[in-house]
């Protein structure tokens, strides 16, 4: 009889804090979201960049935001100023769009 209650009380504790439990689930820094943009950017690294026509060559991983795999290729950006500062051999996270079939970086900052 001992046993029996003893089991009881420990099954009613466990049952108990259960809620608070599952309250607690994904507080922690490793669960926090990130945005829908910063999901989508890809790493790469630049190969070449023209400030005077806005183009900017980058040899990049997976593209998911475009359903590209890797590659080389040359992107336009949406702004010029996205290139100061930048050179050859920077690694760079990214996201890039189809603007009517016009391949363009609308994000670029430095890879960590």
């Amino acid at each position: 009889m001992k046993n029996l209650t003893l089991a009881a009380a420990v099954s009613f504790g466990l049952f108990a804090s259960l809620p608070a439990a599952i309250a607690a689930d994904g507080h922690g820094h490793a669960a926090m979201p990130m945005s829908t943009q910063q999901a989508q950017m890809s790493e790469g690294e630049i190969k070449k960049l023209d400030a005077a026509t806005g183009k900017v060559t980058i040899k990049h991983g997976p593209l998911h935001s475009l359903g590209m795999g890797p590659m080389t290729m040359t992107f336009h950006v949406k702004d010029g100023a996205m290139l100061e500062g930048r050179k050859p051999g920077d690694k760079v996270r990214f996201l890039a769009e189809d603007h009517g079939g016009k391949l363009t970086v609308t994000t670029m900052e430095m890879s960590h």
